[in-house]
């Protein structure tokens, strides 16, 4: 290595959390080399270019950030008055790279995998127990069996686990800081010959080792607040392709729970009525409750 080839070496060493978010230009002004040096770095590395030795670099580094690190770059990088907009933007860049690159062969085997299973496990820990949990509400909607796995300790998963078997799936969702309790999850049903299906961020991440189908989604944005929403927009996408497949169930479903939260009056007491412009009460008016 040259003189300024060892300078980066050990700055990105030392100050890889800072490093892997920094463009070639910022990198060289901060060692103290040229833009042409940090480019000239990447590719003796055996990198096509600095990008490609970015990218790589990210993957490495991805889920040994903790919290901390995390919101000093975010917000060493963000000036307060552009938090919205910089943040909108990443999440639709986030989308777009997500459309671009998942695998669609992936997408439907998943629909065959669900469609064909006997039950259905959903496991999301910490961040990612809100995706689960809106996966699982909408399948439940449109088969049997499904099942929300809901802990706060691996013990408590196999035991909700206890009898999936190579009829069943569990989807398990991860990403960045992967938890431990989700792979062990994934791990149990391999074991139990169930197929795995798992929605994470990198074909490296360690929820692919059991997983039979994996979905793609991109979810890097370094932040004390996890970026989900392009694997929310795979979850919408994959909610709707099952609802296609399985029409006249749902249908059947939607209007029995029609029925029934009118019945029940499940939505009446907080229901806006656009047409008068007021909240519809079921005992009258504020005001006219008499003795009530």
């Amino acid at each position: 290595m040259s003189k300024g080839q060892k300078m980066l070496s050990t700055y990105i060493t030392d100050n890889y959390d800072k490093a892997v978010f920094l463009t070639a230009d910022k990198l060289g002004k901060v060692v103290g080399v040229s833009e042409s040096t940090v480019v000239r770095y990447a590719t003796f590395l055996g990198y096509k270019g600095y990008p490609e030795f970015q990218k790589a670099l990210e993957e490495l580094v991805r889920n040994k950030l903790n919290s901390i690190q995390r919101m000093e770059v975010t917000y060493g990088r963000i000036s307060q008055s552009r938090i919205l907009e910089s943040v909108l933007q990443s999440d639709a860049e986030k989308i777009k790279r997500t459309l671009e690159e998942i695998n669609q062969e992936a997408f439907e085997l998943a629909l065959n995998i669900i469609l064909n299973a006997e039950h259905v496990y959903v496991v999301g820990i910490r961040s990612c127990a809100p995706l689960a949990s809106f996966l699982a509400f909408y399948l439940n909607l449109i088969m049997d069996h499904v099942h929300l796995l809901q802990t706060n300790s691996s013990t408590e998963l196999f035991e909700q686990m206890v009898r999936i078997s190579e009829k069943d799936v569990i989807i398990g969702i991860s990403f960045p800081r992967y938890s431990m309790r989700t792979l062990k999850a994934m791990e149990f049903a391999n074991n139990r010959n169930a197929k795995v299906i798992t929605l994470t961020d990198s074909v490296h991440s360690p929820m692919n080792l059991y997983s039979s189908c994996n979905l793609i989604a991109k979810s890097d944005m370094a932040s004390i607040v996890d970026s989900l929403v392009a694997p929310l927009s795979v979850i919408n996408a994959l909610i709707v392709a099952l609802c296609m497949r399985k029409q006249n169930e749902v249908a059947d479903t939607l209007e029995t729970l029609e029925k029934i939260w009118d019945e029940y009056q499940v939505y009446e007491s907080d229901e806006i009525n656009y047409i008068d412009d007021h909240l519809k009460m079921r005992y009258g008016k504020v005001g006219d409750m008499g003795d009530e």
